[in-house]
Order: C-alpha cells, then structure tokens, then sequence
C-alpha cells in the first residue's frame, strides 16, 4: 500500500455551511486536548453546498488555517473534499488533503462475468468459514456470496480506485482517502463489508475511512431512528471486519469506520463508545448542518435583529419547504401539518425560538419539525448573502459559545471521552 499521513485514532468532520466558525469549532477540540484527548478536526464542505452558497473549497482551507493559526492548534487538521466524484473533484485539489470519494451511486452496477470470476478466484480466503476476532461466532461465506457481494460492488471500487488515481497523479503531496458508500437504499452486511475492503486492497486504494449504510435513519440534525441494540452488534462487527481486513490486505493500521451524518445521533454515542472501548478501535464521526443550526440559536439568543433574521429565515423556510425538501427526502421526517406558521414564529420570545431549535430531546418545546426544516434551510441564509454574514459577525460573541459547546458537550464529550 502506498505511504499515507497519519488520522489520529479519533476524528470529527466538522461543516462550516459560511465559514465563519472555524474558531469556535476547533476550541471543541482543543477543550478535548486539555482533557487528554486527541480529537482530529476536519473541515468538510460538500461541491453541492459550495454552489448553493457560491463559495469555493479555498474558503474552507483560508478559514481553517486562519483558526489554527490564531489559537495556535499544533496538531493536525485537514480540509475535506466531501462527497466528490470524477466531475468535481479538480477545484478541490489544491486547498484539501482529505477526499471523500462518494461512489455510492455505481453501487449495483453490474460489472463483466468475468471481473467477477477473477475476484473470487484471487480470493479464496472469502469462501468457507471465517474466524474473525470480536465477532462471537464464525463468518460463513460462500463462493456464490463472495460472486453476489463482488457483482454488487466490484463497479463502484474500480470507480473509487479511478477517482483515487487521478487525485494522486495531480497531487504528489500526502492525503488521507475517504470512500463513502452510505447514501445507498440497503445497509452493507459484514460479509459485504469485507469484499468492499478485499477490492479497494485489489486497486491498492490507500484507504483510511470507509463509511458504510448502518441499519436505521440517519435524519439531518435529530437524533438515530432505530434499534439501537441491533445497531451496536453491526457496528462491533465491522469494527471487526475492518481490523481483519486490515491485517489480511495490508491496508492502512489506522483504517476505520466513518458515521455520515453522524451529528445529533445522541443515543448511540453511548454504545459506538462502548465498542471503541472494547476493541481499541477509531471512528470519523461527520457533522455538517449543526453548525449552521447554532448560528440561528445564536442569532435568536441575541435578540433584536438577530431574532428577526431567524424569524424571517424561518418564515422563508416554510414557504420554499416543499422545494428545500426534496433533494433531503431520504434524510428527513417532516410532520408538515404540524410546523408552525411564520406568523406565529415570528411572535416567539429568544427563549421560544432557541428552545424549539436547540436539540434538547427533554425540553418538551423542542420541535424536530422546526429543526429538520431549518436544517436544510441553509439555503435560505445563502440566498441573503452579505446581508447574513454581516450579521453573523456583528453576533459573533453570542454565536460562538453556542457552536463549541454544542461540538463538545453533545458530540465530542459523549462519544470519546471517558464519562
């Protein structure tokens, strides 16, 4: 495998929708250092989320290293190319050291009878009955499985691998590579998961993370819609599967899983902390729109005008919902009947607004309605240009506290560090 930067064994993806909270979001990490905990911050901004907002990747690295800088951060950080293909990964090679290969859409594409022969024929190891250390009993495997898993994958791993060699041939510095296979209809059993990671060996992808489809919702900005015991046993496993496979194709020591749209899911920081704990393991956990929600607690907080912008952001919100929707269909529960009406919205006290937004499942005034709304609403904010970001600024002493101690208390403590 060839040579890669190191991933501390802990990282967090960590979106800034205006570039504007890198500061208050790398004081998270820096608050886990002083507590004995290398947290890797990781700024990631999707090609969609730079064209709704007509900003450039080279924003995200000015804001990071300006952050770094300024509080004097002396352990790594990367900027994410987050979600990339071939067609847009160029204007991301020069400012991002990290690349989320997103090929979750070649998932299922059939590749020739005889590419897959060739696989199950170099592999007779994913045949028969595997004894894989943390999982309890033996991995059953058959030539016909391991053809099936290939058949369903073996395409989108050769277009990772395509993808990867084109990042490498134009960037002759070290970075870390990502492939996402998460945003797909069916969760990667252990099994498939282990034929995904023997492919990327085969196309001598230098992979670092890989995130999976888990079973259960993974909504935009509210917490795991599932069975979270069920949920805990998958993630054993292929924490599993990954160190096996690691040790079996020589891929990188530091290879491990990535939890998309991982912010918010409070009731399973609980056992993905339990597993870690258990196996010694890592994990990337990636976080987008929260930020860009605790701007709005933040500009509620600060009354006034801040509170008016929220209000009319909302209000905005509502009227576009179905609009701002769509694209997130898979990703969100909305009650449509039963969000508030802007009129009534923009009666809200700071107090009303914060609570109905700020993700406190115990406050009976929390409404994940509100919230999923807002989440995608981004766009909204966007369409206002200088006219938000001014104001973000003139808030900014609100608005900061609101992001690190949300990236802290509700993420980072919670998921890894000792309770």
């Amino acid at each position: 495998m060839p040579d890669c930067i190191r991933l501390a064994r802990y990282s967090i993806g960590i979106g800034d929708r205006f570039a504007h909270q890198a500061e208050a979001q790398l004081r998270a990490c820096c608050l886990a250092a002083e507590r004995g905990v290398e947290v890797t911050p990781v700024w990631n901004k999707s090609n969609r989320e730079h064209l709704f907002i007509g900003s450039h990747p080279a924003a995200v690295r000015a804001a990071a290293d300006a952050a770094v800088a300024k509080m004097g951060w002396n352990k790594p950080y990367f900027a994410d190319a987050d979600h990339i293909n071939l067609d847009t990964v160029d204007r991301f090679l020069d400012p991002c050291d990290f690349f989320t290969i997103d090929v979750a859409h070649f998932i299922g594409l059939a590749p020739s009878p005889a590419e897959v022969e060739r696989f199950v024929s170099r592999h007779p190891e994913l045949t028969g009955d595997l004894r894989i250390e943390g999982i309890g009993e033996l991995l059953t495997m058959t030539r016909e499985s391991s053809s099936a898993a290939a058949s369903k994958y073996l395409v989108a791993v050769s277009e990772a691998g395509r993808i990867y060699r084109h990042i490498k041939a134009r960037k002759p510095a070290p970075f870390i590579t990502e492939v996402s296979m998460d945003e797909t209809d069916a969760p990667q059993t252990p099994p498939e998961l282990l034929v995904i990671l023997a492919l990327l060996a085969d196309e001598n992808v230098p992979i670092q993370t890989i995130a999976p489809k888990f079973t259960g919702r993974f909504n935009k900005g509210v917490d795991y819609v599932g069975d979270v015991r069920q949920f805990e046993k998958e993630f054993e496993r292929d924490v599993a599967v990954v160190s096996y496979a690691v040790e079996r194709y020589d891929l990188p020591r530091d290879l491990k899983l990535s939890i998309h749209s991982g912010s918010d899911k409070f009731s399973i920081y609980a056992p993905v902390r339990r597993v870690l704990e258990r196996s010694g393991a890592g994990v990337h956990l990636k976080t987008a729109g929260t930020t860009w929600l605790e701007e709005l607690i933040g500009l509620a907080e600060a009354g006034g005008e801040g509170l008016e912008l929220a209000g009319e952001i909302y209000a905005r919100a509502y009227e576009k919902r179905e609009k701002l929707c769509e694209p997130y269909a898979a990703v969100i529960d909305i009650d449509f009947p039963k969000l508030p009406l802007p009129a009534e919205v923009a009666k809200w006290s700071s107090d009303e607004y914060v609570a109905a937004l700020r993700h406190d499942p115990k406050c009976p005034k929390f409404d994940p309605n509100v919230r999923q709304l807002l989440h995608v609403g981004f766009k909204i904010a966007a369409g206002l240009g200088e006219d938000y970001t001014r104001t973000l600024e003139k808030f900014e002493a609100v608005i900061a506290p609101n992001v690190t101690g949300n990236l802290f208390d509700r993420h980072i403590r919670p998921l890894f560090l000792s309770q």
